[in-house]
């Protein structure tokens, strides 16, 4: 760099030896020359010890970090010191920032600012609707899809599943106090989107209007497509409820039991609450209650 730019040199006043700036063998230190530097917007010169270096063309050592009494933040790779009366923050070059950022998934609103920064332009990128792929099923399959239409449907059929051996019953604590909350104050839009979604409930023949005496608050959970889930805070009722001690099966168990297989398959029922049918008699133990009214 001082041979490129023809830059004034003088003799070092304490000659050394070098042995790890080169990959030759040792190079010696006699010489020396004022340069000025700019690092973005901040401008110094500095007095430095000419050396053939492949490393880099300047490199800034610990005199320079003294006489500027620079505070390293390690963690940011930063920096810092007061010129001027005013505070100095060097960053790391863009290509070295960018490169660590390479394997990054994330991208915070602090990091694309300081790229937006240094960059001086930029383009910014907006998902507005995505489109799922379109699954091809495979031949093999189609056939069974076929013969089993009636159970593999997209919606459930209106009215409440029949009766079978096994109904789903609660039994509830000998003399404790039946719970009796008051619904949960809710937005306009989430109040008609409740209503909405029990009306619906209502003309599926799900649910139907109660007079229970206890009563538990229905509210509104948000999905990732944006959409609400309509939820029940059971948590007051399950309190007095008596608990089911049949073993919940272990998940180290049940992986070792699938040791050797080869194929596996699963079933996701649709609604799956809504196709098991309470005990008769029992239905009053479920009222939840809304702004318009109490449901079972």
């Amino acid at each position: 760099m001082v041979e490129k730019l023809q830059l004034d040199t003088t003799n070092h006043p304490k000659p050394y030896s070098l042995s790890w700036i080169q990959k030759t063998a040792e190079v010696q230190v006699n010489k020396r020359c004022l340069v000025n530097f700019s690092i973005g917007h901040f401008k110094d010169q500095v007095l430095c010890d000419v050396v053939p270096m492949d490393a880099c063309h300047l490199l800034l050592g610990l005199p320079w970090q003294f006489d500027k009494g620079t505070t390293h933040n390690g963690t940011a790779n930063t920096y810092s010191f007061w010129h001027d009366n005013q505070q100095i923050v060097l960053l790391p070059s863009p290509m070295i920032a960018q490169e660590e950022a390479s394997n990054s998934t994330l991208f915070n609103k602090t990091l694309f600012l300081q790229d937006l920064r240094q960059a001086q332009e930029g383009l910014l990128l907006i998902l507005l609707e995505e489109n799922d792929q379109q699954q091809t099923i495979p031949d093999i399959v189609k056939p069974l899809l076929q013969q089993y239409q009636d159970i593999l449907v997209s919606e459930l059929p209106a009215g409440l599943p029949p009766l079978r051996n096994v109904q789903h019953h609660m039994e509830l604590v000998p003399g404790s106090v039946l719970p009796n909350r008051p619904a949960y104050r809710l937005r306009p839009d989430e109040h008609f989107e409740l209503q909405r979604q029990v009306n619906e409930l209502i003309i599926k023949g799900f649910v139907r209007p109660s007079a229970s005496p206890c009563a538990v608050p229905a509210l509104l959970v948000p999905k990732k497509d944006g959409t609400f889930r309509m939820c029940i805070d059971s948590r007051s009722i399950n309190k007095i409820t008596i608990k089911y001690r049949f073993p919940i099966p272990r998940i180290d168990d049940i992986f070792d039991q699938l040791h050797g297989a080869t194929f596996f398959s699963k079933i996701d029922l649709r609604s799956g609450y809504h196709q098991i049918r309470m005990r008769p008699g029992d239905e009053w133990k479920t009222a939840f209650k809304t702004r318009e009214g109490l449901y079972e």
